[in-house]
């Protein structure tokens, strides 16, 4: 087993798009922050809280590493900080989809080094009023911190913490960002839409549908394509919607019988991923810690 660091006092970000400012916001006045992003390089903190920018090999060098990239160029992060890290690092993604960096950060990640997978169930439009009560999923891969990187999520942000496995997390991602984003697509494209004469329950709609809107493209090509549980929730959903158009179409009075009941047997949907990314076992929701 890895080491166990005694405290945490740095915490080094790769990646510094609009989830990775919202982290450096709401972490610098815990933590150092060393940030690397060529793209975005970010300017030294002015008050002294300490956000500095630096190379991968300083990010590297924090206790606590988080790759904020899109799902695909995490392979590529995960490469080029491999060499750097040391013995009792924590290192988390902050991906939409978890299987698949899981599987990444097992294969790229020296032994000695801890992983843990999270998804912070929000973004930069719903945490605008701040984090309490907002939810985040962790994913223990390997090594000991979960408890204690839960317990400070828990304690400082007031997050509801949800321990899961990668794959339970992909089945419900599934259905619930999928859908939320499928949908959302499909209403921008049918703009413009009615914006006074409507409803509260077309309104409520069209919040989520801006909620997401502008998500980086990356996003929703991650939560359809990098899940591996997403194209099955994409085919019952349209076959019902096929069938209530079918229904219709025939002026039958009586709503549709489900098109697809069947719910899919429970196992994995990606072949050869280890047992540990597959398992549908979820743990107690509220672990104590």
């Amino acid at each position: 087993m890895p080491r166990q660091r005694k405290s945490f006092s740095s915490l080094g970000l790769l990646g510094f798009g609009a989830f990775g400012q919202l982290m450096a916001r709401r972490l610098q006045p815990h933590l150092r922050l060393v940030v690397c992003d060529p793209a975005r390089p970010p300017q030294p903190d002015p008050s002294g809280q300490g956000l500095v920018p630096g190379d991968v090999a300083a990010v590297a060098a924090c206790d606590i590493v988080v790759l904020a990239v899109p799902v695909d160029a995490m392979a590529q992060a995960i490469a080029s900080l491999s060499p750097h890290l040391r013995a009792g690092t924590v290192v988390l993604d902050v991906g939409s989809v978890k299987i698949e960096p899981a599987r990444l950060l097992l294969e790229g990640v020296p032994e000695p080094v801890e992983i843990i997978g999270t998804h912070p169930l929000f973004g930069p439009q719903s945490a605008r009023d701040g984090l309490a009560g907002l939810k985040i999923a962790l994913c223990p891969i390997r090594g000991r911190s979960t408890g204690r990187i839960a317990a400070f999520l828990r304690r400082t942000f007031a997050l509801d913490v949800i321990l899961t496995t990668p794959d339970a997390h992909d089945r419900d991602m599934a259905l619930v960002q999928g859908l939320t984003h499928l949908v959302a697509k499909i209403l921008v494209r049918m703009e413009p839409v009615p914006r006074r004469m409507t409803t509260r329950s077309f309104e409520l709609l069209m919040q989520a549908t801006e909620m997401v809107r502008h998500d980086a493209p990356g996003v929703f090509l991650a939560i359809e394509r990098a899940n591996p549980h997403a194209r099955a929730v994409r085919e019952r959903f349209f076959a019902h919607a096929q069938a209530l158009t079918d229904a219709l179409e025939r002026h039958d009075h009586r709503e549709p019988a489900s098109a697809c009941s069947d719910e899919p047997e429970p196992g994995s949907s990606a072949p050869g991923h280890p047992a540990l990314l597959q398992r549908n076992i979820i743990p107690e929701r509220h672990a104590k810690t």
